[in-house]
């Protein structure tokens, strides 16, 4: 009933800027739209940024200073704005949620291919 829908990514050179987007549909009554994780080929899934429900957030040491975490509840989205990207950054991001808190149910989107050329 409830669906985690990516959008933004996309081809971009370095240094670049790209902005993702995840909205929540269905039954969002409970549903907290917490992190953004990727995966790049090979590598294991690594958080990238979380956000509190008091709005507090945290980042990779990778992306700290270059990426920001921000949720708008009204349209039950949370995005990821990435600047100065590097193709390191080169991954599939994913959104991630749960519900009332718990760690026994999670949501994932299906994911968002972001590409940085140099």
């Amino acid at each position: 009933q409830v669906q985690l829908v990516e959008s933004g990514g996309g081809l971009v050179q370095t240094g670049g800027s790209l902005r993702l987007s995840c909205t929540a549909s269905g039954r969002m009554f409970g549903v907290n739209l917490k992190a953004w994780y990727r995966q790049a080929p090979g590598k294991e899934r690594e958080l990238v940024a979380r956000i509190t429900g008091g709005g507090s957030t945290n980042y990779a040491e990778s992306v700290k200073g270059r990426f920001t975490i921000s949720r708008d509840n009204a349209k039950n989205t949370v995005y990821l704005q990435m600047n100065s990207l590097q193709p390191e950054d080169t991954a599939v991001y994913y959104c991630n949620a749960d519900w009332l808190g718990s760690s026994r149910v999670e949501y994932w989107g299906q994911g968002t291919q972001v590409t940085v050329s140099s």
